[in-house]
């Protein structure tokens, strides 16, 4: 088993980067040895640590953790791409949180990420018709981690979430890749319509906190909401938007806000 451990390690370099950084944290912090024995180093791979810690988070009295990794550990062997989708959320954090110095980080502490976790598998539940299955891992997300994600919405790879609290993102929402978003930020609607009815967000948006994006709008390519703007209408790639409601005050400044997650608005 050691070297089937190693091997596995070997070709998934993230995982490989957390074991270790989980080895250096036990020698720094014994107290902390039994969680990050039981949530990373005994398993064998990223797919199952993620399998446990979202079981260990998610279960209550209506559902046990057991039944849960079972859900898990089947969506991940089922759509690897999920796994691969959580590699990708990790660097994110890992690259422009300056609060995330390490890769263990997010696996263990940031509700953003998990959460962001919990409604990928939530997300394969819907797809396989497993509908109320899925709302059930909708309401648990947002009882332990108060972030409000609709399983079908349609979510890229590369998300950061910041602080991640009082996030809401709609039912026909769909976020881009490489999207990098702050607290309390509403993907929602703007009334009863049942269809189509919730912004399209496109690659590489920076989101301030606290901005609410609301109706079925087009947010353009490495575009940049400022904190606490109300979007009720289109916004064009790389620009920026502020106010309420909001409008175009300048270009993006950059060629991929999310990354470089400079939120200050130039003043002339």
């Amino acid at each position: 088993m050691g070297d089937a451990h190693v091997k596995l390690r070997e070709v998934d370099p993230v995982w490989s980067r957390i074991t270790t950084e989980a080895e250096q944290m036990v020698r720094d912090e014994p107290l902390l040895g039994g969680m990050v024995h039981y949530s990373i180093l005994h398993h064998p791979t990223i797919e199952r640590a993620l399998g446990y810690r979202m079981s260990l988070k998610l279960a209550n009295a209506e559902m046990t953790e057991q039944i849960l990794r079972e859900i898990c550990d089947e969506a991940y062997a089922d759509n690897p791409s999920l796994a691969d989708c959580a590699r990708a959320d990790i660097v994110a954090v890992f690259e422009r949180d300056p609060a995330s110095h390490r890769f263990i980080q997010p696996l263990l502490f940031f509700k953003g990420f998990q959460a962001i976790q919990c409604y990928r598998v939530s997300n394969w539940l819907w797809r396989s018709g497993r509908t109320d299955l899925a709302y059930f891992f909708q309401m648990r997300a947002s009882e332990v981690y108060g972030i409000d994600i609709h399983p079908a919405a349609r979510i890229g790879h590369g998300i950061m979430i910041d602080h991640a609290h009082s996030i809401v993102i709609g039912e026909t929402a769909v976020v881009g890749n490489d999207v990098s978003m702050l607290h309390s930020v509403t993907l929602g609607g703007t009334g009863k319509e049942e269809e189509d009815r919730h912004p399209k967000i496109g690659d590489g948006v920076l989101i301030g906190a606290g901005a609410k994006v609301l109706g079925n709008i087009r947010i353009g390519n490495c575009s940049r909401i400022a904190a606490g703007s109300v979007v009720l209408s289109d916004v064009p790639p790389c620009k920026t938007v502020a106010g309420v409601p909001a409008k175009i005050v300048g270009e993006a400044g950059c060629s991929q806000p999310s990354t470089s997650m400079d939120q200050l608005i130039a003043t002339q």
